[in-house]
């Protein structure tokens, strides 16, 4: 069993948000999501074009789905845990975008006459366990020092979106794949409380609702979303190893200078007491 888990850690590199949202088979949902996201009411799913760098992985696994629609570059990443630093991570990511777009629509940037760049749109859908807003703004120059951040020449702005069931309402009622997908997450949570992964997804795709759309796609390829988010959890529990081990390193740490600070306290009570003992020595009162 164990070797089985192993095998598909290393097959699905995918993560389940972007396994439905950022496939071609789906783009009438990805569409659905971006005018959710944008207020828009695009009906044609043919005008997007997916972009995603196939060679982009965080901790083994593909993170985001990134499409072209209307002169927007629209960048989606799923996090199952709150990362401050997605800004960095993103800024990063969109200049590898801009430079594939660069070289495919053979665009000279070296040349005197602007080029045309599609506007950046960068959202975090976010269904981790812990507790945050529906909505967060994630600035690059947050990580920039108070003292001199205004002076910053760059700014990078990340809005992540809490799509955990119960969350963000409108937003999940105007796309309905992710008010789906959104339910689907927290059944299979439900169930892990009493069950294994593999019967958790197996009781949740038989409580699911014949009208939900994204069932049919789920029960076809009900393989790989055990596999994804198998890895995915798995990712969870090695990024919580990380955090603890960073703890304990911290407690360790400061153990460690609460015991340089004791030996030099110490070392300093010593010292007094030689001074004392040898001005009284010298017959000088204290």
């Amino acid at each position: 069993m164990h070797e089985e888990k192993k095998e598909i850690n290393v097959k699905y590199k995918d993560r389940l948000f972007n396994f439905i949202f950022g496939s071609e088979e789906n783009r009438e949902w990805t569409l659905s999501l971006y005018n959710a996201i944008n207020g828009s009411d695009y009906k044609d799913a043919s005008v997007i074009k997916f972009n995603t760098l196939d060679d982009v992985l965080f901790m083994g696994m593909k993170n985001d789905t990134s499409f072209l629609i209307s002169w927007t570059l629209n960048v989606y990443e799923h996090q199952s845990t709150y990362n401050r630093n997605m800004p960095l991570r993103l800024l990063e990511y969109l200049s590898d975008l801009y430079s594939g777009y660069i070289s495919q629509n053979r665009l000279n940037k070296y040349s005197s006459k602007l080029i045309k760049l599609p506007v950046p749109k960068l959202v975090v859908f976010y269904n981790g366990s812990q507790s945050v807003e529906d909505e967060i703004i994630l600035r690059l120059s947050d990580a920039f020092d108070k003292s001199v951040r205004d002076e910053a020449d760059v700014e990078v702005r990340v809005r992540m979106l809490n799509i955990n069931f119960g969350h963000n309402k409108k937003l999940l009622e105007a796309c309905k794949p992710l008010m789906e997908y959104s339910w689907f997450i927290e059944e299979v949570r439900k169930n892990r409380k009493e069950c294994d992964l593999d019967t958790a997804v197996e009781k949740a795709l038989k409580s699911m609702d014949d009208s939900f759309i994204i069932r049919g796609f789920l029960i076809r390829n009900r393989a790989e979303v055990k596999g994804m988010l198998d890895t995915e959890y798995n990712e969870a529990e090695v990024m919580e190893m990380f955090k603890e081990e960073a703890r304990e390193e911290g407690r360790e740490e400061e153990r460690a200078n609460t015991l340089k600070a004791e030996k030099r306290a110490a070392e300093a009570e010593l010292r007094a007491e030689r001074a004392e003992k040898m001005l009284r020595e010298m017959g000088v009162m204290i």
